[in-house]
């Protein structure tokens, strides 16, 4: 197992453009949740007409927020469970424990893709009475997306290391290091 970012590899490259369309994707799902609740309250208190959509479209846009934004956490090293454990053991015991967890990540990933493809085809015939355009199993997607998602930034820890410290994943970090080491210099 490898602990260098391997951020040049062909693999990394393509991962942090599948990092990168999660990460837009979860802020796109914050941001019109952010327009349709309170749209929700405003049609049904202030119009008194009650839109039957913002509900569930929010819950919908929440889940798929939680499952594509939980592995980019994973990928960035801030998914709290993954290390919490491990950082507080003696230093012979991490290493091995860490790719216990890492398999047991990866076992979990997989578990999500395999039942989350078996939920959605199980439920797609299925409606949503606020949406009947809308069909369960569509719903349910990511589950299977998440997971899916997950198991390629397990896969990719284990085999090219730990890409915490790549640059697409500290971008937000950059600017303020900067900063700091400039007050440091001064």
């Amino acid at each position: 197992m490898s602990h260098h970012p391997s951020s040049g590899h062909p693999v990394s490259r393509f991962l942090d453009l599948v990092y990168l369309a999660c990460i837009w994707i979860a802020g796109a799902c914050i941001f019109f949740m952010s327009l349709f609740i309170p749209w929700g309250i405003f049609s049904r208190y202030v119009l008194g007409t009650g839109a039957q959509w913002p509900e569930p479209i929010s819950i919908l846009l929440m889940v798929v927020f939680t499952f594509l934004g939980a592995a980019c956490s994973y990928r960035a090293g801030g998914h709290i469970a993954v290390e919490m454990v491990t950082q507080r053991l003696p230093s012979s015991v991490q290493r091995p424990l860490r790719g216990v967890v890492h398999l047991l990540m990866l076992a979990v990933s997989l578990f999500m893709l395999w039942y989350g493809i078996q939920l959605c085809i199980g439920t797609w015939g299925q409606s949503i009475p606020e949406l009947p355009w809308m069909p369960v199993g569509f719903t349910y997607l990511p589950v299977p997306v998440g997971g899916a998602v997950t198991a390629l930034f397990v896969l990719e820890h284990i085999v090219l290391g730990d890409q915490r410290h790549n640059a697409v994943v500290t971008f937000d970090h950059e600017p303020a290091q900067a900063e700091a080491n400039a007050e440091g210099v001064a």
